[in-house]
């Protein structure tokens, strides 16, 4: 049987970004480290892994050091792409100069098609407001997808350097979806938000909920981050993914520190509203895959409560999320881990990217501002394929 190798040296020095290739596993920088896997090993694909992830991670040589890595998609009765690799190599938190430095112009001829039309999108929404008016639910998220097709194929090694280089604060990530060799299919994205991270007895989450889109005149992105802090549809949008954050994580931690109000967080696109939360755990023993499934999907990026929202989605959504707002991320022998928020992401093969982009419609959302929002959402890869000005066409 093979085993997982890992580089025995951890430092500050290695910049995993510049060692990723293509056909790399797996890549995820945090603010807190980066770890770059090759290989695969041993495939986990149960809809209910979390005994797997134990078994596999005990049967390594060094468990403790052991790491499973991977994505869960958003439906729970869809498999996930979960992994044991063969090499892990992890570094420090990358510098701003190691992810400027690789940044290169990366732009195709690319025809685009979004599902759905804008305007069956608007519809849909509408349609949400009808359901939420008749007091079936409080929030849902409603998304929609954009489908670029190129010439060429896409160079996916600089799609992830250039996402890199636009994310100093949040959650880069690849994942290659498919086995050594089978076609390659890749999952990539620059999350901003933090589904669980577990350090020993510390747990931290990060929901974001209520956004606005970046300005590039200063003084009307101030006004629009200003607003977004008074904003009573966007608070209470928050407020419910709060509350059901906390809710979750409370059998499970003592001394859950909670701000009274979120404050502003914002990427080079978007504005958002932001709570960080931390707790100490009760059982030692719980791992950070556990925690982080006990919050999937949080409101942020399904709705509330979670059940109908789910049921709506399918009933709106026309076509199948995948892994967007699923997770991703890593988890190891000690229990400790990461998980972001499968968002700002595509889907990758050959020639094709497929974007995804949502928002969370509320009492007093309005159709063609959520419709701006999904638009102002799909920058963050567009920008990364130097299709910015495509946006608009969104």
């Amino acid at each position: 049987m093979n085993q997982t190798s890992l580089d025995p040296a951890y430092s500050g020095e290695h910049n995993l970004l510049a060692a990723y290739q293509a056909d790399s596993a797996f890549f995820f920088a945090s603010p807190c480290h980066t770890l770059l896997a090759e290989g695969i090993q041993q495939v986990i694909t149960d809809t209910d892994p979390s005994a797997a992830i134990a078994a596999a991670l005990a049967s390594q040589p060094d468990p403790a050091q052991a790491v499973v890595v991977g994505a869960i998609p958003f439906m729970p009765e869809q498999q996930p792409w979960l992994f044991v690799p063969r090499r892990v190599r992890r570094a420090d938190a990358l510098k701003q100069e190691q992810r400027s430095a690789l940044r290169q112009p990366l732009q195709a001829d690319c025809q685009l098609t979004p599902q759905p039309a804008p305007a069956a999108y608007c519809q849909g929404v509408s349609d949400a407001l009808a359901r939420i008016g008749s007091g079936a639910l409080d929030k849902v998220v409603l998304s929609r997808t954009l489908e670029l097709s190129a010439q060429q194929a896409i160079d996916q090694r600089q799609l992830l350097l250039n996402l890199a280089s636009q994310n100093q604060h949040g959650y880069t990530f690849a994942v290659q979806l498919s086995a050594d060799d089978a076609p390659r299919r890749a999952l990539m994205g620059a999350s901003p938000e933090l589904l669980l991270a577990r350090y020993g007895r510390q747990v931290i989450t990060n929901p974001l909920a209520g956004s606005a889109a970046r300005s590039p005149d200063s003084t009307e992105d101030r006004r629009r981050a200003d607003a977004l802090l008074e904003s009573g549809k966007d608070l209470y949008e928050h407020k419910l993914v709060i509350d059901a954050v906390v809710e979750a994580l409370a059998p499970y931690c003592r001394n859950l520190q909670v701000p009274a109000g979120p404050s502003l967080v914002s990427t080079a696109t978007m504005w958002h509203l932001s709570t960080r939360i931390s707790g100490e755990l009760i059982d030692p023993t719980v791992g950070s895959f556990e925690l982080a499934r006990a919050l999937h999907p949080t409101p942020a990026v399904c709705g509330f409560p979670a059940d109908p929202a789910r049921k709506l989605i399918r009933e709106i959504e026309p076509f199948d999320r995948g892994f967007f707002t699923g997770m991703v991320g890593w988890c190891d022998g000690n229990g400790d881990g990461e998980w972001a928020v499968t968002i700002r992401c595509a889907e990758i093969s050959e020639r094709t990217l497929r974007l995804f982009a949502g928002a969370g419609i509320v009492t007093g959302s309005l159709p063609e501002s959520e419709l701006a929002e999904t638009a102002a959402k799909f920058r963050t890869m567009l920008r990364a394929m130097g299709l910015a000005d495509l946006a608009e066409a969104a």
